[in-house]
């Protein structure tokens, strides 16, 4: 991981990864992605390439969810989009 995909991902992608983990994730995975999240903000942190995998794959699977239209559900005649 360069560098710069290792900025663009933090900075762009991992904020929503965060929040997607932080309403639908199991236990470790938010545990993860906080860590990852808290540990690069520390100027010279790279992630290990066990880390970088596990980071590589919850973005895949994330990427593959924000294919599928969002799940309309509906409750006492009210609209919720579940996302």
């Amino acid at each position: 991981m360069t560098d710069r995909e290792l900025d663009e991902i933090l900075t762009l992608r991992w904020p929503v990864l965060v929040r997607r983990a932080m309403i639908d994730g199991d236990k470790w995975t938010r545990s993860f992605v906080l860590s990852i999240a808290r540990n690069g903000k520390r100027p010279n942190w790279r992630p290990t390439p066990k880390q970088e995998a596990i980071m590589r794959r919850l973005l895949m699977d994330m990427a593959q969810h924000e294919d599928q239209p969002p799940e309309v559900i509906e409750d006492e005649g009210e609209l919720f989009r579940s996302a």
